[in-house]
């Protein structure tokens, strides 16, 4: 059965620019070797919702109509992938504004650094004052995906797992689902993701709209952890210097 909107599906990537240069991959030992491997990334493989945004304009139109074990490449305009590059969101700014980012360093051409809470890079030095370009690193750049859909994802549990991980970059998550309710059991490591505490109203809705089950609960989960055994120390009263001892004999 062809893909439609709204299907859950797990794909496999790889994204490139410039006739080859990789971005982006779900293979692991592929992101290595082009040096681009996040430790904190999961790989192997993403689960999707088709049409819901989860990934660039372009590919997330290219699922529709395809089978499940259908591997392909697609060329993907700027106004499909990570759009045109926007000549307003690059500001010019004093060198001092930066010097805390710079920790020692001389800026230079392609530097990250962070405008008014806005993450970008420095496209050139001028004098004492700098071009920073805010748009995002493949703004105006032709991209090419290979891909393959690896499956159709009809499982809740997996379907909640799966959009969880793709999120926060846990696997597996543990969840439980009924016809009442969606319970995630949100690991302790969670509440110091700062990704996580801006998304998870989003994966709720989502969540909740896609599985149509009507109530979704976040439990944080602490595991047990033995309280440390405290050793009582006795004190032991000084011995009497030899002196001491002599004196109260002849007493």
């Amino acid at each position: 059965m062809a893909i439609e909107k709204g299907d859950f599906i797990k794909i496999n990537y790889t994204g490139k620019f410039n006739e080859g240069q990789i971005f982006d991959t779900t293979d692991e030992q592929l992101a290595k070797d082009h040096g681009i491997f996040n430790p904190r990334g999961a790989y192997g493989g993403d689960i999707v919702i088709v049409g819901s945004g989860h990934t660039i304009k372009g590919l997330d139109e290219d699922f529709e109509g395809k089978d499940v074990g259908y591997s392909g490449s697609i060329t993907i305009a700027p106004e499909k992938a990570f759009g045109p590059h926007n000549p307003a969101l690059v500001e010019t700014v004093s060198i001092t504004k930066l010097t805390e980012q710079f920790k020692d360093q001389r800026p230079y051409q392609g530097m990250p650094v962070e405008v008014n809470g806005k993450r970008g890079v420095i496209s050139q030095i001028i004098g004492r004052r700098v071009r920073v370009d805010l748009n995002h690193a493949l703004a105006g750049k032709e991209v090419e995906y290979e891909y393959t859909i690896e499956e159709k994802i009809e499982d809740r549990i997996a379907k909640a797992q799966g959009l969880l991980s793709l999120y926060t970059g846990m696997p597996e998550i543990e969840v439980e689902v009924t016809d009442e309710v969606i319970r995630v059991f949100t690991p302790i490591e969670l509440g110091f993701n700062q990704r996580w505490m801006v998304s998870k109203m989003t994966i709720a809705s989502e969540l909740i709209d896609k599985l149509g089950i009507p109530n979704l609960e976040y439990v944080e989960k602490h595991p047990y952890v033995p309280p440390t055994a405290e050793v009582e120390e006795v004190a032991e009263e000084p011995e009497a210097p030899a002196e001491e001892e002599a004196e109260a004999t002849e007493e």
